[in-house]
């Protein structure tokens, strides 16, 4: 048996000679595109561009207005024929900040859109943005290409596509926001409706080979003042008429019949946004299908104009003609025709991403993040949640201890942000592990002011903050004042007057009775919202205080000042009086704040409580502010009870607003009172109010240094004296049906 062993040299010899007639018949179909002659009509496909300044709004439009809504938004997006300055690069279709509505205003919005502007030729265009990253990805993208296609159509058969041309480049975007990482996914569409069998491709080349030197000229003049007038500026597409003594006109689409006889040349113009000189721009496929279908023209010839540095240029701007056979399907009315334009990414039929949070200042992407836990509450849970409220209001926080850094922190959390810390301690060794601002540096070198140190931790923390330190002690009663500091205290006095008044909201967190006297005093006077915090080892008291005795929103009622059970009787587990003004701090006690802090053990001149109190205190401390504000009574807001007549959870979007928070951490329990105003209050009566106002410091200066002094003034003393005099009889009762735990 003989075996053939195939020749190598044969096979490779044939694979050479096959390679050959490829490479010829590919140079073939080069030459006759550059020639024009015969070859199909190729278009230079449609780039994007989006400004940051797009996504800027798109992400404030949908944490502001649009929340979980995914519905369809109108945009316009802007392009220019492509205009030669020191390189050739094709004119982008951009997207900038103006082609979305605003959170505020949309029809406002797209009203600002300027017409008429060379650089500006606006389209139409959709967006789709969704609400998920798997919501964007699952997204039937050949579906929205059709639909959007059909409008183009339909506006083609209509006539409205003639009287308005901008509408033939109807574009198409879809995008997910990642609001937490400032991510962007996004994907253009440029819709083109495809005709089937393609246009063919007769002649193309630059415009200055085509006119004469004088139609040259002639349409040179006739663009340029069809782009300088704010009329015409921005309409893409027009007719260009050049009769027969070489004069130039420029018309628009809808003026087509009127150009017709006379022997004039009629080319079908368009702003050609693409810088290649071989191929037209992607706004042309859908002229000639409005060219074909709306006045049956199977020969087009048309002008992509292109500037240089601003005006026309006929050796840029390219004629060409085309052929178009009759397309299948398109006589009927109800085909839509099939569409084509979803942009490739380097080459590729993918999204692309863009990250911001890189090029953003962090301040600005810190306070991007602090907002958005706050908007994305608005978003389903509290629609009705009025963040400018709190956005806007100064708070004041008078001690910066355990109770102090754990307020501020939890009022930047709620979105308020102009803080002032006023306290007159140093930072000490102790503090750092239960006092949240601080840490062992403060505490070097006799320790930084707890003040000046919290308010730099506040900034560190989050640098948009409006934080302010007040270094000062608060005069309180039962310290007497030596004569040589009269004035300094005084001073002092004059200071926090000063500072209540130019704050909205005050902090009561101090740690001892009496510092918490002369702020309460202040608030009454000025009817400023106080809120007060007070912590025992294993208890705490958070209260707001009622507005002052002098409002013209409430009449202060007389209370009967005869027993003792009157002045008790104030406590109760629900609103009985509506009408009665909330009490504050000192509402319930029958004696004057004295000094707390003489003659005691070091466990008792320390605040010693358990490590989890504070900031359960400081937490609703700051959740009952925010509840005042959004009240429609604010300050004068009655006290709310969870299942009971007057209570506001069925109301109110964040749920009832009581007076008194007492709460055991022991027991883990929780309960809210009510203690309504007493006319014997030290604090915030009218009688000592009235006292303040008529005397001012003169008064504040006997209250420190007379710890009776309150007492005589508001009648205590009498008071005390009169249920001492009592005879009572006790009646012991083993019901506990009528025992009511407090």
């Amino acid at each position: 048996m003989i075996s053939h062993k195939p020749n190598p040299t044969r096979q490779v010899k044939k694979q050479r000679r096959k390679r050959s007639k490829k490479v010829q018949k590919k140079k073939k179909k080069q030459s006759m595109a550059e020639k024009g002659s015969g070859s199909i009509l190729q278009f230079s496909p449609f780039q994007s561009s989006v400004d940051e300044g797009f996504w800027h709004r798109l992400s404030s439009l949908k944490l502001n207005k649009l929340g979980i809504d995914d519905s369809p938004i109108p945009i316009t997006g802007f392009y220019a024929p492509c205009s030669y300055s020191q390189s050739r690069v094709s004119n982008y279709l951009t997207l900038i900040m103006e082609s979305l509505p605003s959170d505020s205003d949309e029809q406002s919005s797209m009203a600002a859109i300027s017409h008429g502007s060379r650089n500006r030729c606006f389209v139409p265009g959709i967006l789709y943005n969704t609400n998920t990253l798997e919501s964007f990805h699952a997204i039937d993208k050949q579906s929205l290409l059709k639909e959007e296609a059909k409008k183009i159509w339909e506006d083609i058969r209509s006539g409205k596509a003639v009287d308005d041309s901008k509408i033939l480049s109807r574009f198409l975007l879809i995008s997910f926001a990642d609001l937490k990482k400032w991510n962007f996914h996004y994907w253009f569409a440029f819709p083109a409706l495809v005709l089937d069998p393609p246009a063919t491709l007769v002649d193309l080349r630059p415009a200055s080979q085509w006119f004469s030197l004088q139609e040259a000229e002639s349409v040179s003049a006739a663009c340029n003042e069809w782009r300088n007038s704010s009329l015409t500026a921005d309409v893409p597409f027009f007719l260009v008429s050049i009769a027969a003594d070489s004069h130039a006109t420029i018309r628009h689409l809808k003026d087509w019949e009127a150009c017709q006889g006379d022997g004039q040349k009629l080319l079908f113009g368009f702003y050609d946004p693409c810088h290649l000189q071989n191929n037209p721009g992607w706004p042309l496929r859908n002229l000639l299908a409005l060219v074909f279908s709306r006045w049956n023209i199977k020969s087009v010839r048309f002008l992509c104009y292109k500037e240089n540095r601003g005006f026309a240029d006929m050796g840029l701007s390219l004629i060409g003609e085309a052929l178009i056979t009759v397309p299948q399907g398109w006589k009927e009315l109800q085909g839509v025709p099939n569409a084509v334009g979803w942009e490739l990414n380097n080459g590729r039929k993918i999204s692309r991403r863009i990250s911001l949070a890189k090029s953003m200042d962090p301040t600005r992407l810190a306070i991007s993040a602090a907002d958005l836990n706050l908007k994305l509450m608005r978003w389903r849970q509290l629609p009705s949640l009025n963040l400018d409220i709190l956005s806007s209001i100064k708070c004041l926080l008078l001690g910066a201890g355990t109770l102090g850094c754990q307020v501020a922190r939890m009022l930047m959390a709620w979105g308020i942000w102009k803080i002032t810390l006023l306290d007159n301690g140093r930072v000490a060794m102790s503090n750092p592990l239960r006092q949240s601002l601080y840490t062992l540096d403060d505490c070097l070198n006799g320790g930084d002011f707890k003040a000046t140190a919290a308010v730099k931790s506040l900034k560190r923390i989050f640098p948009a903050v409006e934080a302010e330190a007040v270094v000062m002690a608060i005069p309180m009663p039962g310290h007497p004042v030596p004569r040589q500091e009269e004035d300094s205290v005084l001073d002092d006095c004059r200071r926090l007057h000063d500072l209540i008044h130019s704050h909205d909201a005050i902090f009561l967190l101090t740690d001892t009775r009496e510092s918490r006297w002369l702020p309460t005093l202040l608030c009454a006077n000025t009817n400023k919202i106080a809120i007060t915090a007070a912590l025992g080892f294993d208890s705490f008291l958070v209260m707001r205080h009622g507005p002052g005795p002098f409002t013209s929103s409430h009449d202060v009622k007389a209370e009967d000042a005869n027993a003792l059970s009157a002045d008790m009787g104030n406590i109760a587990l629900i609103d009985k009086d509506a009408g009665q003004r909330l009490g504050c701090y000192f509402c319930n006690d029958v004696v004057a704040p004295t000094d707390s802090t003489a003659n005691r053990t070091l466990d008792q001149q320390c605040t010693v409580t358990r490590p989890g109190l504070a900031p359960i205190a400081s937490a609703l401390a700051v959740e009952l502010l925010v509840g005042v504000l959004h009240h429609p009574h604010s300050i004068y807001a009655g006290a709310e009870f969870a299942n009971s007549s007057n209570g506001g959870s069925s109301e109110q979007p964040l749920g009832i607003l009581p007076h008194q928070i007492r709460g055991s951490i022991s027991q883990f329990s929780q309960m809210t009172l009510v203690g309504h105003s007493s006319n014997s209050c030290t604090a915030c009566c009218s009688t000592v109010v009235s006292e303040y106002q008529k005397r001012g410091t003169e008064f504040l200066l006997q209250a420190i240094n007379h710890p009776t002094y309150l007492e005589d003034v508001t009648g205590l003393t009498e008071l005390k004296e009169s249920a001492n005099s009592f005879q009572v009889d006790w009646d012991i009762e083993t019901d506990d049906e009528d025992c009511v735990e407090i």
